[in-house]
């Protein structure tokens, strides 16, 4: 197990020598798994039928997106902006379950189903008259993630 710990926290590294198209897979895989788990906690162990699950997730990705980019200006560092986006998501989740406490099966499925379009297509909209998501094209440059001085940019970056 230690292993195999320290060889998952070397794999952004290795993989950052031979190219950035690397790193972006893995951490694709990395965040599709975790919201996987999730999604077995919520499904598996608790047995709720929850499909608008992606929907708390973009909660927290848009609070981090708007706060890590030239948006609006703000650019606070990574461990910062999760404690901010995961109350945010926090507070989603109790304003879609104060009403919906008493739900299960079908009923659940529907109403969370319904929030996850409706969160959707509030951000697909969030341009007009005020433009706060930047609509359907969405939130560009957001500062990258760094632990520290950015040793991958440097290694990857470098005109040798």
């Amino acid at each position: 197990m230690v292993l195999l710990a320290i060889a998952l926290i070397a794999l952004p590294f290795a993989l950052a020598l031979v190219g950035t198209a690397w790193v972006r897979i893995t951490n694709f895989a990395v965040l599709f798994v975790l919201l996987s788990l999730g999604l077995n906690i919520v499904v598996g162990f608790a047995g709720l039928l929850d499909l608008g699950y992606v929907a708390f997730f973009a909660v927290g990705a848009y609070d981090h997106a708007l706060l890590a980019s030239p948006h609006f200006g703000i650019h606070l560092p990574f461990w910062i902006i999760l404690p901010i986006g995961a109350f945010v998501a926090c507070i989603a989740g109790a304003v879609l379950g104060a009403p919906t406490l008493k739900l299960r099966g079908d009923y659940l499925a529907i109403v969370t189903l319904g929030f996850g379009e409706i969160v959707r297509i509030f951000m697909n909209n969030m341009s007009n008259p005020i433009n706060i998501t930047n609509g359907p094209k969405g939130i560009a440059q957001i500062d990258p993630f760094q632990i520290g001085p950015s040793i991958l940019a440097r290694a990857t970056c470098s005109p040798a």
